[in-house]
């Protein structure tokens, strides 16, 4: 089997130069996003969790009420207690959906902040080291004193007297 001889590509400067930039904008975007997005998720995931402590505290007293109350149609069975007792236990019945509801949202919520919370604490960590990187390979040149620059004149003047 022929194989394929690959193109030797070479790149330019400024196309080398552009794809960098572009790779750190992209980065400092990200590490950007994602922690707008932590923060937004870390309110809704407050949230939540109000709404879940409401709804167990909800159910606790809707329990008590259920116990009373089938204490009551156990004395006196009477319609207006079965009646009472009914109604407590629908209560119950939704507070349970309510709650089921709240956990999956709360559930599924906690599973993407911490996925986001790693993302994000990755991309600020990449992003300060690159700006570090920048900060060192950005710092302009030191110019050569003019003691070091006499002594180099002096070593060139034997070899450019011996090429004259």
């Amino acid at each position: 089997m022929a194989s394929k001889k690959k193109a030797n590509k070479s790149i330019n400067s400024a196309a080398a130069m552009k794809t960098v930039d572009v790779a750190i904008s992209s980065l400092a975007d990200v590490a950007t996003a994602s922690a707008k997005a932590t923060l937004a998720l870390g309110k809704e995931s407050k949230k939540l969790a109000a709404e879940a402590k409401r709804l167990s505290k909800k159910r606790a007293a809707l329990m008590k009420k259920k116990k009373t109350a089938a204490a009551k149609v156990k004395k006196d069975a009477s319609a207006v207690n079965k009646k009472a007792l009914k109604a407590v236990e629908k209560d119950v019945a939704a507070n349970k959906k309510d709650v089921a509801k709240v956990s999956m949202q709360k559930a599924s919520t906690t599973e993407e902040l911490t996925a986001l919370k790693a993302v994000a604490k990755r991309a600020a960590a990449y992003d300060k080291v690159i700006a570090q990187a920048d900060k060192i390979l950005n710092k302009p040149k030191k110019k050569a004193r003019k003691r070091k620059v006499a002594k180099k004149a002096v070593q060139l003047v034997p070899a450019i007297a011996k090429v004259a």
